[in-house]
């Protein structure tokens, strides 16, 4: 019996080999499954979990491939073996693939480069940095900086080298002070949890460059009580954000459905313009040189918002685009919704007085609304094409209803769901206005509502909101989840609020922070010139 017991023992250890893996994980929830899922592997028998570095090690009998297909498939997230830094005496890489079995998988590209065809991802890893292509190694103690004192040639006093190498590493952690701040702003009746998957895919991706916040403080019911309310508040949480960070020189803003409206008029309260009005080198007479809290504005992107309102044809799409029901809706969204109801209808104020996002549409005598967007250089708006029961295409997209266009059906390259891309530029008008026409047709559709009287009174206004908005520049993102199972959760998959439920959108988020990420190398390119 003993000696089974040591043949047994023995043959556990001479199979038990290590398996590290960079597997993203966003809360102690993830972990807790991610745990649970790889002890069930038969031969597993001890799993390490390091959430600050994201590091999973799996020791045991079981098979390399197995723990990363399992890991995968509970996470739904990109999963590969952790990377180390690379060192020809001890990782033999290019002689692995240099191999015969390896050899044939080389073919030519046709500049005559030698490609490899084999598939680095099932393996488990990112890329070719196990193969042909070594990238340079580096320390992650001392920069290349900080080194080359100590292989100077000219001699000098150890303290003196001591101090100049301290020096270059406090440069590089100053380096890495983020400087840049991104708010997100949730929608309607949400918290700041709805961005977890956004916030831990900007935090993977971007660096430590920017600081991510979520914004809470309109939380739940707290936006009923009127988008000028809300943006007042949220102006007033990022003063504080920025009055304890004093690192921050930039600042953008990422928002969703209704949070696209609180950061639209948050802006308006936040900006200041500069001593003199001179435009940006880009040419568009727009981009002001005015500063958003003190900070350079850069990107102000929108994620499903009803920039013009959600009264009209299938503004609002859950009723369906049935006039009854939508003739309904104006009178009793206030008892819903509060003040953000009759704001979002456009039946705010007086009769006399123009609807508070007529006036977001321009520059007030109090609020700069148009000029405060126009500090930023980036402006994106996404907006769903279908299946968004909240919140209408053309609304979202600030369009009229004849430039709409058959959405084409498959996404772009790399961006799963994204169908679409269109750069508008900026079309010269006088801007918005509220006519004397519209008051009447306000005041009548207030008295006395009618098909008639409302429909007439929001063309006015639709058509004053976008000839406004389109006076400034935007990029315009279509989005489609016409294929999804679920298509319906259109509204929410475009920022993935549930990463179980809505992550069909993660191709949509990829291309938020893409873009995110190429709007900051042109601001540092641009800086350094």
């Amino acid at each position: 019996m003993g000696t089974r017991t040591c043949t047994h023992f023995l043959n556990i250890f001479l199979c038990t080999q290590v398996v590290e893996m960079d597997v993203p994980m966003d809360c102690p929830g993830c972990e807790r499954k991610v745990r649970k899922a790889l002890e069930s592997i038969k031969g597993v028998h001890d799993v390490q979990i390091d959430m600050n570095q994201q590091k999973v090690t799996v020791t045991g009998s079981a098979e390399q491939k197995k723990v990363l297909k399992v890991a995968r498939s509970i996470t739904g997230r990109e999963v590969c073996l952790w990377s180390c830094p690379y060192h020809p005496e001890s990782n033999g890489f290019n002689d692995k693939y240099y191999k015969k079995k390896f050899r044939k998988r080389i073919i030519m590209s046709k500049n005559g480069e030698k490609v490899s065809s084999y598939n680095y991802y099932m393996h488990g890893y990112h890329g070719h940095d196990h193969g042909y292509h070594q990238e340079r190694p580096y320390s992650g103690l001392i920069d290349e900086n900080a080194t080359s004192m100590f292989r100077s040639s000219r001699s000098g006093s150890h303290q003196r080298l001591r101090v100049q190498a301290m020096s270059a590493i406090a440069q590089r952690d100053e380096n890495n002070v983020p400087d840049h701040l991104l708010v997100l702003v949730h929608g309607i009746w949400a918290s700041p949890s709805v961005w977890l998957y956004v916030e831990a895919e900007m935090k993977r991706r971007v660096g430590t460059r920017f600081l991510i916040y979520a914004s809470s403080s309109n939380t739940s019911t707290k936006t009923f009580g009127g988008i000028d309310g809300a943006g007042k508040r949220l102006a007033e949480e990022v003063r504080q954000v920025v009055q304890k960070s004093k690192s921050l020189k930039k600042i953008s803003f990422l928002a969703h459905s209704l949070g696209g409206l609180f950061a639209r008029h948050a802006v308006a309260v936040l900006y200041s313009q500069a001593n003199d009005d001179a435009v940006s080198k880009s040419g568009d007479s727009h981009i002001l040189r005015g500063r958003i809290a003190g900070l350079e504005p850069i990107n102000f992107i929108t994620l499903a918002t009803p920039h013009l309102g959600v009264r009209g044809r299938k503004q609002l799409p859950f009723l369906l685009g049935v006039p009854i029901l939508e003739k309904l809706a104006a009178p009793i969204a206030p008892f819903f919704i509060g003040r953000t109801g009759t704001q979002l209808f456009l039946t705010d104020g007086k009769a006399d007085k123009p609807p508070l996002l007529l006036r977001m549409a321009s520059d007030c005598e109090d609020l700069k609304f148009l000029s405060s967007l126009g500090t930023f250089p980036c402006r994106i708006v996404y907006a769903n094409v279908s299946y968004d029961y909240m919140v209408g295409w053309r609304t979202s997209s600030i369009r009229r209803e004849t430039e709409l266009f058959k959405p084409p059906r498959r996404s772009l390259d790399g961006y799963k769901h994204v169908v679409d891309v269109e750069y508008c530029p900026p079309v010269s008008s006088d801007g918005a206005h509220f006519p004397p026409e519209a008051a009447k047709a306000k005041e009548a559709a207030q008295s006395s509502p009618s098909p008639q009287n409302t429909l007439e009174y929001h063309e006015i206004v639709e058509e004053e909101m976008i000839r406004g908005l389109q006076t400034l520049g935007w990029k315009k993102v279509d989005v489609s989840f016409h294929s999804t199972f679920w298509p319906y959760l259109a509204h929410n998959n475009i920022h993935v609020k549930s990463q179980r439920l809505h992550k069909a959108g993660a191709g949509v988020v990829a291309h938020v922070v893409d873009s995110i990420k190429q709007q900051e190398s042109s601001t540092f390119i641009t800086a350094s010139l």
